[in-house]
């Protein structure tokens, strides 16, 4: 029975998909070994389409936009029913734009807005690209089709596929629009339906300089759950911002430098960042110096580290 066991399970390792095997070496940020298991899928197989997506995602994890883009496009012709893929074509063009010259940007705000509305015509239940449009309508010219209206015309849409999430995104419209009880409101009802949202409300708070009711907001999610550490890392931004609780702000980044983050948690870069801040403002520029140059050694574009770092070494 046991050599029966050991073949089929060799059988299924053996039978996983090229594509699976460097699926796998990505999410454990492999990106060597997944681009060489990637790069060896022929145009001629039926993986090829799939194989240029996680190259895409390996390049844009890599900060290498251009790349990561040329490979998302390849991989929308190839297979072009894959909503996930237009959506990561958007947000590579809208990466790059963030640091291009006006005249790319205009070339490129149309082909980012085009590859979300594909996303979303493929898979109606695509939040994410769903969000990004959202942005798009923020941040665009009228003469490109910005409006919030139209935004608010799509967050109004998700609020019926997540009603937490929708009225999360009316918050950070009202937000845009300066109209801050408005969007206090739609942050406040975005956690009565899902108190996992209370993080947005408390970061709501922290940006309002309400710093009290963000400390609170916080400590009660840690009071529910002591490894929480988003809220851990968010205690130590909050202190680092406003000057309050340094001790325990400090406390709780030292905390998250011992937690390996997820990829949709604060960086040890940001946590370094933060943590200089608090040193910054107990007066301990030495320190500062060297938590700030920390956290650019592990992320070279943080500004308010660049910034810090030209502080504290004067």
């Amino acid at each position: 029975m046991k050599v029966i066991i050991f073949f089929l399970i060799s059988c299924s390792v053996w039978a996983q998909s090229n594509v699976e095997k460097a699926k796998t070496y990505y999410e454990a940020r492999k990106y060597d070994e997944a681009e060489k298991l990637l790069k060896g899928i022929s145009e001629k197989s039926a993986e090829y389409g799939a194989a240029q997506y996680y190259l895409g995602r390996v390049s844009f994890d890599k900060k290498e936009y251009d790349d990561a883009a040329e490979y998302f496009e390849e991989a929308t012709e190839a297979d072009p029913k894959q909503a996930d893929y237009f959506d990561w074509l958007g947000n590579t063009y809208g990466t790059i734009a963030q640091s291009a010259n006006m005249f790319k940007q205009g070339i490129l705000a149309p082909k980012m807005k085009r590859a979300w509305e594909k996303a979303i015509e493929l898979d109606a239940k695509n939040l994410n690209a769903r969000t990004s449009l959202i942005q798009y309508y923020l941040q665009a010219p009228g003469f490109m089709g910005g409006s919030v209206d139209k935004a608010k015309e799509v967050a109004k849409q998700i609020v019926s596929l997540n009603a937490a999430e929708g009225h999360r995104q009316l918050g950070a419209i009202y937000v845009h629009e300066k109209k801050i009880a408005e969007a206090e409101k739609e942050f406040q009802e975005a956690v009565k339906i899902n108190a996992d949202y209370v993080s947005v409300l408390a970061n709501f708070y922290t940006n309002q300089k309400q710093y009290d009711k963000a400390f609170a907001m916080f400590e009660e999610a840690l009071k529910k759950n002591q490894d929480d550490y988003v809220s851990v890392y968010q205690v130590g931004k909050t202190a680092a911002l406003s000057g309050q609780r340094l001790d325990r702000g400090e406390e709780c980044l030292k905390k998250y430098l011992t937690h390996t983050p997820a990829q949709n948690e604060p960086t040890h870069a940001g946590a370094n960042m933060r943590l200089a801040q608090i040193k910054e403002k107990r007066g301990n520029k030495a320190e500062a110096k060297r938590l700030f140059e920390t956290a650019l050694r592990l992320d070279g574009n943080l500004k308010e580290a660049k910034e810090g770092l030209e502080r504290v070494s004067k």
